[in-house]
């Protein structure tokens, strides 16, 4: 099934309206390669019924399929390794400390947008664990959200083929924290039992769902446009606690969305701190805690 410039035209504004992913006219070939077998499936003879049926017919069932077809689910176990050893050696550590002068020193609420198929949340409750020796008797809770209804399926699962726990997972995590299951391997319930997963839109509102400690938030924006992109990180940060940091891709920088966006640096990784008026303190104490302590 071959796209048209009329039907990449409509498409792309389609795609945008869905889910915000930029789609110009160079990507006719993304169109045909993703979007072809759903229009069959759909029993569409071109792809202007396809968007049709999509746009105008409200289809959800297509518009979920368009979904899941167009934006991206490559994702691993500790994916770039230096946000996940900030997260262990500077963010956390810091993150409890301050939390010991509060009336809830053990309560961290944590969001991982776009969690793809739920290697990030499950990265992260694995870096809690390993912090923490009692974590049981602490109120943890990872909210783990993405806008394809499939990719939320499978996270919630917590099973995982052989190919896809080998990227990223060390041996020694994958032996304390899965289980073998036939031919893969499947998350512990003690380790699930802290991830919630729902389907969200990143650019709907998101009616309240913080304040977190932190958020993850990596590797989706650069498919958005300028502006949406802009208001997404800054609706990101009425969802922060005040001291809360803010995680995004490897490759992104937030500096031109002004100086509240100032880049902190550890462990080779950037994170930000958009809501405290005043650079960070040094964690006392806390960093003892030995990793791996159960």
């Amino acid at each position: 099934m071959q796209v048209t410039a009329e039907d990449l035209k409509v498409l792309s504004r389609l795609v945008d309206d869905l889910c915000g992913v930029v789609i110009d006219e160079s990507k006719g070939y993304l169109v045909e390669s993703r979007l072809s077998s759903v229009a069959e499936e759909a029993g569409c003879k071109s792809f202007s019924e396809l968007y049709y049926k999509a746009r105008y017919e409200n289809d959800k069932t297509i518009q979920s399929k368009i979904i899941d077809a167009i934006t991206t689910h490559e994702t691993l176990f500790f994916r770039d390794n230096s946000p996940f050893e900030a997260l262990q050696h500077k963010v956390l550590p810091e993150l409890i400390d301050a939390r010991e002068k509060t009336a809830a020193p053990r309560r961290l609420r944590i969001w991982s947008a776009a969690c793809s198929t739920g290697q990030e949340p499950y990265s992260v409750a694995i870096i809690l664990s390993e912090l923490i020796p009692n974590i049981a008797s602490w109120d943890i809770r990872i909210l783990a959200t993405d806008i394809s209804d499939a990719a939320i399926r499978q996270a919630s699962l917590g099973f995982y083929r052989e190919s896809d726990i080998r990227r990223g997972m060390r041996q020694e995590m994958l032996d304390r924290y899965f289980t073998r299951q036939g031919d893969g391997w499947k998350v512990q319930d003690a380790i699930r039992a802290m991830i919630s997963y729902r389907r969200l839109n990143l650019l709907e509102p998101f009616r309240g769902i913080g304040p977190f400690d932190i958020i993850f938030c990596r590797n989706v924006a650069i498919y958005f446009t300028r502006e949406a992109r802009a208001d997404l990180f800054n609706r990101l940060c009425a969802e922060l606690s005040p001291d809360g940091y803010l995680f995004v891709g490897s490759s992104e920088s937030l500096t031109d969305l002004g100086p509240r966006f100032t880049p902190q640096h550890h462990c080779r990784a950037v994170f930000y701190q958009p809501n405290r008026p005043t650079a960070p303190r040094a964690a006392a104490g806390i960093g003892a805690v030995p990793v791996g302590a159960r």
